[in-house]
């Protein structure tokens, strides 16, 4: 199978349980629930999207002939930096991630030593061998990932934390929507976390601080 990569690259996580962890992130290109036409963003079940995941041309992107070459280049992007060093950690992100990645992928970024992440919109099977799954729901979507490791939930939108009680993840983190009501959505964010202590506040880290 051949894959479509809108960008590749190093980096720090920027949100969530494994903030601040070194990361290869590969990004995916396209969606299942936006076309990623700015048209088209007003009826689009996540239209808060904040990430350009079309085409094949970000930074090390490009179309990829099969798993052993999209594996060689992330092993070479976490090489780059870091050499041999272990703790290698990839993080497969869109767009939406699977309805590309394949257990090929996973297992041909396992024989290369590393621990596979997916950040999905729940939407999709999760295949098998994913090591971190984190689910960030969207609104009129049907979800059909109800448990993994994170559930990562923009706020304040149309699905709310208390739509999503129900599910079964070990972690549980609020996300406050960019944009113009940033301050605002940041406030009723902190105010949420303050009186439901299971939930706990994920601001990207990446933008805060300007990690590339």
């Amino acid at each position: 199978m051949a894959y479509s990569v809108k960008e590749l690259f190093y980096t720090l996580q920027g949100e969530g349980a494994r903030s601040g962890r070194a990361s290869v992130f590969c990004r995916f290109s396209g969606c299942n629930l936006w076309n990623g036409r700015p048209e088209d963003r007003s009826t689009a079940a996540c239209w808060f999207c904040d990430t350009d995941f079309v085409g094949t041309d970000g930074a090390g992107g490009g179309r990829f002939p099969d798993a052993g070459a999209l594996a060689a280049a992330i092993g070479a992007q976490w090489r780059r930096v870091a050499g041999e060093a272990p703790g290698r950690y990839v993080v497969f992100t869109g767009g939406e991630p699977l309805l590309q990645l394949d257990t090929a992928l996973i297992d041909a970024c396992h024989r290369d030593g590393f621990e596979v992440a997916v950040e999905t919109n729940g939407t999709l099977p999760v295949p098998a061998g994913v090591d971190w799954v984190c689910v960030s729901p969207k609104p009129g979507a049907t979800l059909v990932v109800t448990s993994g490791h994170e559930l990562k939930l923009v706020h304040p939108q149309e699905v709310t934390p208390e739509s999503v009680e129900h599910l079964d993840f070990a972690h549980r983190f609020l996300q406050p929507r960019d944009g113009d009501d940033a301050g605002a959505n940041l406030a009723a964010a902190i105010a949420y976390c303050r009186t439901h202590p299971r939930w706990r506040l994920s601001l990207q880290v990446h933008k805060i601080a300007g990690i590339p």
